[in-house]
């Protein structure tokens, strides 16, 4: 039940924002160029491998070497107002109404850091991803990863209807403050290597 009723709840949110989406878009087109969309496999229920997408907000600027250039070197200055406001991460909710994501559970993190988890820390792979989560709401890229994948694991653990809610409510006053958007030090957020 709850599958269909977050599917139908993105349907409806993202017809209400496709004006917004549509705006993005082109706002992403004019100042990024193509793709429109950045697409990153990630790790979603079970580990399973899912696709997910954002609107760019950087470039795909490189070294001498041919590596791409640090977060902080291609993040442009739109690419900082979307992320500031999750702008970016409305393309999403088609992942929600696809079933890959939920509206509410651990962030779908890189693919890579799936062997990088404590055994504790891969039960956040129990639940399928969300837009939002209980660590999102609680102190979203300021907090170390020690502490995210702690509070995704405690959501596993203590889920329920009115925790979710309760977490869309905090998610629309976190937009509202923009807290938390990047980590200290950083234009977004530092690699997890594991516990060191």
């Amino acid at each position: 039940m709850r599958r269909v009723i977050e599917a139908w709840s993105a349907a409806v949110v993202l017809l209400i924002l496709a004006p917004v989406i549509a705006t993005v878009a082109v706002v992403v087109r004019c100042t990024l160029g193509r793709p429109i969309l950045f697409r990153e496999e990630r790790a979603g229920l079970h580990g399973a491998t899912i696709e997910v997408p954002k609107f760019r907000t950087m470039t795909e600027e490189r070294g001498s070497d041919g590596a791409r250039l640090p977060d902080a070197e291609r993040l442009t200055a739109v690419g900082r107002r979307l992320r500031s406001a999750s702008l970016d991460e409305l393309p999403q909710l088609w992942s929600v109404v696809r079933g890959d994501m939920s509206l509410v559970g651990p962030r779908p993190l890189p693919v890579r850091y799936v062997d990088r988890y404590t055994a504790a820390q891969r039960r956040r792979l129990e639940a399928r991803p969300g837009i939002t989560g209980w660590a999102q709401v609680s102190g979203r890229n300021s907090l170390p990863w020690p502490d995210k994948l702690a509070l995704d694991v405690w959501w596993i653990d203590h889920a329920s209807a009115w925790l979710d809610l309760r977490i869309l409510v905090l998610t629309a006053v976190s937009l509202v403050r923009r807290d938390g958007v990047n980590a200290a030090d950083h234009a977004t957020m530092p690699e997890f290597m594991g516990e060191q």
